[in-house]
């Protein structure tokens, strides 16, 4: 990270820049910004060889405005107290924009996942979810993790049944989300975030006016885009955009970056790099030398999905692409975004971008406390409705339809597609919501974000009666 890089510093940096543009007075808006509860546990491991090694743990509770608390878990050595705080407040902000009940959190483990081996990350998860129920820092009304950087399904199978162990109660389920299916996960939730940054960008791309300003015609088709970080993010939100006709040409990961003007094919480099380890030396690609090099190149839309502050004031002013898309958390300093901005770039904020993974994790809490698989009570029925449709236009028109095609037309929507289909409706109509504040106020998409989020915060507050 840059010297004297404070993250939590910069997002209350764009908060205030925001906070100018609504109603609020200095006190509210105070406690908005700050942190309600912050805890630091540290416990000792032993390791496989019985060693023993001390592990530094944080969780963030940023906003009780509206409760569970909900937001991720990371396991990296970036993770400390002022990386969990920032996150945590992007994610109250987050879930307003986008219209999801949970104010916002955020947790980390400091350790690097690969020095470890796959049953000491089963200890060290179990401990740090050991002491969150000893402090009361989860519970699925109060307070619910979900995958983030260096986390997955394993994770979280071990959170749930850490917490069932020692909750005996109807809803343990919901304590946390981002698990496998078979144990009560949801479909849809593995590429969430991706997806959800696809629909922004999409939504985005869909606004004749403002691609005629960025010198772009409307739509995806042909549009090239550069991706920094192949995880589970940038992954999902590259494929997508493929099959949406936009044109990948760069890719950077942990080991550099490769660049190729006349496309990269994204599931060969996939299978490549789980063959060499690396992205490097695939077919008929140049590299650019380190992992943010190829975010310099000509390009039409750049995503960084990796980490924190990968454009900043030393690469703000190479980077050529017209649309910044935000799919990591604050990937961007406050100095870089107004370098781009000055350049006319269209920059789509991560408080708004990477909403998808929270608001798929809120169909799957609701999943949870209701006991109910989506699609369970209606499929069925809709399939059958679909038919007798079908049947009148055979007898009406006097075409038969093959058994194949009656299948597909008369096909009802199961979990996965009602779940994909709430996260096309959040994702656009947020967009909408915060492109409208941005003409409004004749500010950025970032600020427009956050006044969105201000609005509805302080409305809770002063509804509350805390706030006259």
């Amino acid at each position: 990270m840059s010297k004297g890089y404070r993250f939590f510093e910069q997002v209350n940096q764009a908060f205030d820049k925001a906070a100018a543009y609504t109603r609020f007075d200095k006190g509210l808006l105070s406690q908005i910004k700050i942190c309600n509860d912050v805890l630091h546990v540290t416990f000792p491991l032993e390791k496989d060889d019985g060693s023993i090694e001390t592990i530094h743990g944080w969780r963030v509770e940023h906003s009780h405005h509206k409760m569970p608390t909900k937001g991720g878990l990371r396991y990296s050595l970036t993770v400390n107290e002022d990386e969990t705080m920032a996150l945590a407040a992007l994610m109250t902000y987050k879930c307003a924009v986008v219209n999801v009940p949970f104010g916002g959190a955020k947790g980390g483990i400091c350790i690097d996942k690969s020095k470890f081996s796959k049953n000491e990350i089963e200890r060290i998860t179990r401990r740090y979810t050991y002491e969150l129920i000893r402090k009361n820092f989860i519970g699925p009304g109060l307070d619910v993790p979900a995958p983030d950087y260096g986390t997955g399904e394993a994770e979280m199978a071990w959170i749930m049944d850490t917490y069932r162990q020692l909750n005996d109660e109807l809803n343990a389920e919901g304590c946390v989300t981002g698990k496998p299916i078979s144990q009560g996960g949801i479909r849809g939730r593995t590429e969430a975030t991706g997806r959800g940054v696809y629909y922004g960008i999409m939504e985005a791309c869909q606004n004749k006016e403002d691609m005629k300003e960025l010198g772009m015609d409307q739509g995806l088709e042909g549009k090239t885009f550069v991706v920094q970080g192949l995880g589970n993010v940038g992954y999902h939100a590259a494929k997508y955009l493929i099959e949406g006709g936009a044109k990948l040409i760069g890719v950077a990961e942990i080991e550099g970056s490769i660049y190729n003007e006349k496309g990269i094919d994204l599931e060969e480099l996939v299978r490549f790099r789980k063959e060499t380890g690396s992205i490097v030396g695939f077919e008929d690609t140049r590299e650019l030398g380190n992992n943010k090099k190829v975010m310099e190149v000509e390009c039409d839309i750049l995503i960084p999905a990796a980490l924190e502050n990968q454009i900043n004031e030393e690469n703000a002013g190479s980077i050529k692409a017209k649309i910044i898309g935000e799919a990591a958390n604050g990937p961007t300093t406050t100095e870089a975004h107004d370098i781009l901005k000055k350049r006319g770039a269209l920059i789509i904020p991560d408080n708004y971008l990477n909403a998808g993974g929270v608001t798929v994790s809120y169909f799957e809490w609701l999943k949870n406390l209701s006991h109910v698989r989506f699609g369970r009570l209606g499929k069925r029925f809709e399939e059958t409705s679909y038919r007798k449709i079908l049947s009148v236009i055979e007898n009406i028109s006097d075409r038969k339809f093959t058994e194949l095609e009656l299948d597909y037309l008369a096909q009802g929507a199961g979990e996965y597609e009602l779940v994909d289909s709430g996260l096309a409706e959040t994702m656009i109509t947020a967009y909408n919501e915060i492109n409208e504040l941005r003409k409004k106020h004749h500010v950025d998409l970032r600020t427009a974000a956050f006044i969105n989020s201000i609005d509805k915060v302080g409305t809770i507050y002063e509804s509350m009666g805390i706030f006259p």
